[in-house]
């Protein structure tokens, strides 16, 4: 048995969004329904959509950053109940017996993570995402929305946050650290708002001034327009932290020249070509290199917190489900401040 609900979906790689109807399971024991209030977009999505990492299953409703209210809960369920305000993130299963599992890094699965859409799950279902009315997930993938935040600009903290939030943890931003974020897009500018937020040193790196004025109303203590390369000299050498939240046409090494001594570049974002670094680049004051993605769940519910503590959230632009289309080609041209989140209930 299965309910039917509104969603967009792409039928083909690169195809325009239709509004069509998809269907999500019965509760099982420990499922939660979820009624989607407001579903953001991600660049990964667009990638996605338009099958630019391979392997897509379409038809496909992307969407892995949801913010709705509990409709009704499995009977095992305990940790969630109707009337929660909930949000579910980039996956949706894992094994939950593995080490990585145990060590609350879900998405490290050695089973193989369940994603929020364009994947299949363990019964061979394939998953739809939050562009649709109504979600099912099992509980343990849902984490709670603290009370009184903007529930459109909390959306995007599900993968942006929580993209941000998990390197600047792991990595020991706060006070007497220094910071630097690359690129303040989707990511950079949640990046900027979070470390700020731990007491660290922020600065903005960034190909042009554009957006400085955004920057540093944000948190940052300094902004840099990379591209006049005088500008980047006092920094040189100085930075314990830096967050690469940009994908393609970053001089990787002409960033780590930035890190001072064990400084770490932290990659987030995923370039079509390969990171590419010179070893003196690393040689020269044991400088390290490292990516990371997302985080596990009790860290998600860690980060929300964090964010509702501080007040911490995305800048967004909340558009209907026709305009979904024109975004995704505003968010690839950089047009967005700073992401862009469907009001679910256009979908009809």
């Amino acid at each position: 048995m299965t309910t039917t609900v509104p969603a967009l979906s792409v039928s083909s790689a690169g195809a325009a969004f239709e509004k069509v109807e998809i269907e999500r399971r019965d509760l099982r024991p420990d499922d939660v329904r979820i009624d989607i209030a407001f579903a953001g977009i991600c660049h990964s999505d667009i990638h996605q959509a338009r099958d630019e990492w391979g392997q897509g299953i379409f038809p496909m409703t992307p969407g892995h950053e949801i913010v709705g209210t509990v409709v009704e809960v499995g009977d095992q369920v305990t940790r969630h109940q109707v009337g929660d305000v909930v949000g579910v993130g980039c996956f949706v299963d894992s094994c939950l017996e593995c080490e990585a599992c145990k060590d609350g890094e879900e998405m490290f699965c050695e089973r193989g993570v369940v994603q929020t859409y364009s994947s299949k799950g363990y019964d061979g279902e394939v998953t739809q995402g939050g562009y649709s009315g109504e979600v099912v997930v099992r509980d343990h993938f849902v984490v709670k929305v603290p009370d009184g935040v903007d529930l459109a600009a909390t959306t995007p903290l599900l993968c942006a946050g929580i993209t941000t939030y998990s390197p600047l943890k792991r990595y020991g931003a706060g006070p007497g650290t220094k910071v630097g974020v690359i690129g303040m897009g989707g990511l950079g500018h949640v990046a900027v708002k979070i470390a700020s937020a731990m007491g660290a040193e922020v600065v903005v790196l960034s190909r042009t001034d554009a957006k400085k004025d955004d920057g540093l109303e944000f948190g940052a203590d300094d902004y840099v327009a990379t591209e006049d390369k005088a500008a980047t000299k006092p920094h040189r050498a100085t930075f314990d932290l830096i967050l690469n939240t940009v994908g393609d046409g970053v001089d990787i090494d002409a960033f780590l020249g930035l890190l001072g001594r064990g400084g770490t570049m932290v990659n987030l974002g995923a370039p079509s070509d390969k990171l590419e670094a010179s070893a003196f680049s690393l040689l020269t004051m044991r400088r390290a290199m490292a990516g990371s993605m997302v985080g596990g769940l009790a860290e998600t519910q860690e980060m929300l917190d964090f964010c509702a503590e501080h007040d911490i959230a995305a800048t967004v632009e909340v558009i209907s489900a026709d305009q979904v289309d024109e975004y995704y080609d505003k968010v690839v041209d950089g047009d967005v401040r700073y992401r862009a989140v469907i009001d679910a209930s256009t979908l009809g």
